[in-house]
This record gives structure tokens, C-alpha cells and sequence, in this order.
């Protein structure tokens, strides 16, 4: 019996990850290089407490928690649409160039334009992974194919795009030093007002997972059932290349390029709910933080008072559970 056809254990599943998640927000606050009580976290929250205390939660924790917030759930979700919509559990957002196009563009800023700081590279990065989505998009829509034809695409412009980037930073010795921490994977840095200016795009592209969890659903059963059963094909794809854009150029402009959430995730997540992508897409953008606080936190403690970028932490933290995951029958299924 799947996971699916056990909706107690769903519904049990669903609250242990929201507990998890709780957790994660907490630690997140009280963990650092300063650890805090969680009463003396409390208290800065509530106004109380002493100046010290008050600035390390509100001006540095609670920014840093809500961007692992939006970043994590946007991962995640995006990583769900991707296997739904290639029917590959390999497959991550990363397939369609959005990491690279985004770095390529935070590149050319920093080295044309001596951008440096989060708030100066959002901008340019999001930009970046918007115009590589759609010129995947257009190149791959040029033949026949489908899906497959514009993953080929999206590896083969993220792989040109990577090696010019690689080439800018090495030539200039200064870009590669301020776009190092960002290009690491990191929620060091960013602030409220850095999120504001890409969270609407974030929750748009969330929004939009949701309204295509079914015909996802039906896809899944291959391309000429979806249409026998009244599924616009091209309509799902056209709608799943936007939201991938939307989520993964999001969490890519606010913390840099942060890989594995989107190949992970889904994989617990079907673990505990199946297939079914209207479960899938919801539970995704509740388990992303997860993952994505967790490693932020082990990085800030692990070697403290210095740190270890999250995308660092989430590579070696997620292989193994991975690979965990992966042998399990339920885990692989699409």
C-alpha cells in the first residue's frame, strides 16, 4: 500500500514536518556564533530584553530566517514541478539554466558595474534567470520533443553561461571576491527590504504550482492521456516554465545559487504524502526551510564564530539522506 492510499499516515506526516519546521524557525533565532535562550528570544521578540539581545534577533536572525523562509519553499516547490514535469526524479531547477543565468548576470554586474552587497546583486540576478528561462524556453519550443528537448536545452546554455562566468571571475580578481559568499549559497546578507522587492514573484510562482498540481497529475500518465482527459499540454508547460522561473530565480536572487533543495525535497515529501502532486507542491513549500534552516544553522555552529555558506552544509547534509531516500520504493515514485 502507497503513502497515498494512507491518509492517516499523511495527515501524521504533515504535522511532523510542520513540528520539524517550527524547530528549525527557532533554532534559527537562538543558534549562532551568540547563542540565545529561547526566553531571551521570546523576549527580544516581544519588545523586552536588553539592546544587545534585541539587535541580534530583529536586525540579523529574523531577516536571515525569513529569506532561508521564501528561498527554502521556493526550492522546494520548484524541485517538484521539475521532476513532475520531466516524469525524472533527478531533475531539479538547475535543468533549465535558472542558477546559471543568474550568477552569470550577478558576473557582469559586479565586474561592468562594481555592484556588490545583496540588495545591489537581487536585481541583476533575478533578471538573469528570467532571460535564460526564456531563451531555453524558445529553443527548446523550436522542435518537437517536449520536455526533454528543453532540459537539453537548459543544460547546454547553463554550461556555456557557467564557463563565461567562470572566465569573468577569474579574470577579475575583485568581482570573483564580491560575488564569492553569494555565489556559495548564503543567507548571510540579505535583508527585509531585499526580500520585499522579490517575495511577490516568489508567491506568484507558488500560487501558480498550486493551480497546476492536476494537470500535472494527469501528465503523469503521459502526454495523449493528459489531452484525452482535457489537459492543455502546452498550456501545463508553458505554465510550469513560469513558475520554475518565478521560484527558482526568487530564491537564487536572495541567496545565491543554493542546489540540492529542489533534487531532495520532493523526494521526502512523496515519501510521506505519494504522488499526488496537489499533496506534492504544498508540502514542498512547507518542507524547503527545512532543509535550507537546518544547514544555515549547522553552518553558523559547526566552526564558529566563523561560518560555512548554507549551500555548502546542504550538499554534504543532503547526500546521504539522498541517497537514503533514492532506495526507497515509495520515494522514486512520479
Amino acid at each position: 500500500m502507497t503513502a497515498a492510499a494512507r491518509p492517516g499516515r499523511s495527515i501524521l506526516g504533515v504535522g511532523a514536518v510542520a513540528l520539524i519546521l517550527a524547530v528549525a524557525v527557532i533554532a534559527s533565532l537562538a543558534l549562532g556564533a551568540n547563542p540565545l535562550a529561547p526566553s531571551a528570544v521570546i523576549d527580544a521578540l516581544a519588545g523586552r530584553g536588553t539592546s544587545e539581545t534585541a539587535f541580534v534577533v530583529w536586525d540579523l536572525r529574523v531577516p536571515r530566517t525569513v529569506v532561508g523562509l521564501v528561498a527554502g519553499a521556493a526550492l522546494g516547490a520548484a524541485g517538484a514541478l521539475m521532476q513532475a514535469f520531466t516524469r525524472n526524479p533527478l531533475a531539479d531547477p538547475g535543468l533549465l539554466g535558472v542558477g546559471a543565468g543568474a550568477a552569470f548576470a550577478v558576473a557582469l554586474g559586479v565586474s561592468l558595474f562594481g555592484l556588490s552587497g545583496a540588495g545591489e546583486i537581487v536585481w541583476p540576478a533575478f533578471a538573469g534567470a528570467l532571460l535564460v528561462t526564456m531563451a531555453v524556453y524558445v529553443i527548446g519550443a523550436s522542435g518537437t520533443g517536449g520536455a526533454v528537448r528543453l532540459v537539453l536545452a537548459g543544460v547546454a546554455l547553463g554550461a556555456v553561461l557557467s564557463g563565461i562566468t567562470t572566465a569573468i571571475t577569474l579574470t577579475d580578481p575583485d568581482a570573483f571576491d564580491r560575488m564569492r559568499g553569494w555565489n556559495a549559497g548564503s543567507l548571510l546578507g540579505a535583508g527585509l527590504e531585499d526580500l520585499a522587492a522579490i517575495a511577490p514573484f516568489a508567491a506568484a510562482g507558488a500560487l501558480l504550482a498550486l493551480v497546476l498540481a492536476p494537470g500535472l497529475n494527469a501528465m503523469a500518465l503521459g502526454d495523449d492521456v493528459a489531452r484525452a482527459q482535457g489537459v492543455d499540454v502546452g498550456r501545463i508547460r508553458v505554465g510550469v516554465i513560469v513558475a520554475v522561473t518565478l521560484l527558482a530565480g526568487a530564491a537564487t536572487a536572495i541567496a545565491g545559487p543554493i542546489s540540492f533543495v529542489g533534487l531532495m525535497i520532493p523526494h521526502a515529501v512523496r515519501w510521506i504524502v505519494g504522488p499526488d502532486q496537489r499533496a506534492v507542491l504544498p508540502m514542498s513549500l512547507l518542507a524547503g526551510p527545512i532543509l535550507v534552516l537546518g544547514a544555515d544553522v549547522l553552518g553558523r555552529v559547526v566552526i564558529a564564530p566563523a561560518e560555512v555558506p548554507v549551500g555548502i552544509v546542504v550538499a554534504f547534509v543532503g547526500a546521504p539522506l539522498l541517497i537514503a531516500l533514492a532506495r526507497r520504493r515509495t520515494a522514486r515514485a512520479l
